[in-house]
């Protein structure tokens, strides 16, 4: 597997706003302070989300935008590419096998991040059907389609080459075979996490209690390793 210092740009896939950050937005700070470019790919606008019936629902998409936006910022990306499919519609298509592997093909990265396609039977939030989809699409962009110069070949008359990812990291696995040590940015994580304030002001809400379930599973992780805190991948390498 690859070392920090032999990555030079890493792409994240994600399905929703927020997945990211809850995933990996401490790890992600590591990486961009290191000099590491990141950029974000988010499938859908996470229209079918929030809490507050009050905000009319088309609102909800260019709101959560602008939240991730925010989000990013605070772990050191600028670099957020919107697709726009529907919320809680997403299928493994080959439409969005060549979406994904057209980013893939824009951005070159050295590093993959995206959801795990199987599901988690330890916890279900992470097996969301829009985030199964969106890994096995990601996946199948990264191998085969990607790097082959004849899958999609209007690809090529866009003007961007096959492209080989050197290696594959999926957050939310259920065993997961690799621990970063996020001690150090938590802080940044929880503030990335609650920039996502659509998802968590519910009415008789406990205005501590985000940060406080965001640093006890951040706990939980880091035991299994060793650290204070941690986040948990799963690494794949590419061939």
């Amino acid at each position: 597997m690859l070392s920090d210092t032999e990555i030079q740009r890493v792409l994240v896939f994600a399905a929703h706003p927020d997945d990211v950050d809850f995933g990996s937005a401490g790890t992600i700070a590591g990486w961009t302070d290191a000099g590491i470019t990141v950029s974000y790919c988010i499938v859908t606008d996470g229209d079918a989300g929030g809490h507050d019936e009050s905000v009319p629902r088309a609102e909800i998409a260019p709101l959560r935008r602008k939240e991730q936006t925010t989000a990013a910022a605070c772990v050191g990306v600028h670099d957020l590419r919107f697709l726009g499919y529907p919320d809680g519609q997403v299928e493994a298509t080959l439409a969005l096998r060549k979406d994904l592997a057209r980013v893939i093909r824009q951005v070159r990265p050295d590093r993959v991040v995206c959801p795990s396609p199987e599901r988690n039977y330890a916890r279900l939030p992470p097996s969301h059907p829009d985030h199964r989809a969106v890994g096995s699409a990601a996946l199948d962009a990264v191998y085969p389609d990607a790097r082959n110069p004849r899958a999609y070949p209007e690809l090529l008359d866009e003007g961007l080459e096959a492209h080989r990812v050197k290696e594959v990291w999926l957050p939310g696995f259920d065993n997961p075979d690799h621990f970063v040590d996020a001690t150090d940015l938590v802080d940044r994580k929880i503030e990335a996490i609650l920039c996502h304030r659509s998802q968590f002001e519910k009415p008789g809400m406990d205005a501590d209690a985000p940060r406080k379930w965001i640093r006890e599973r951040m706990r939980q992780t880091g035991e299994k390793a060793g650290f204070e805190y941690a986040e948990a991948f799963k690494k794949i390498q590419t061939g």
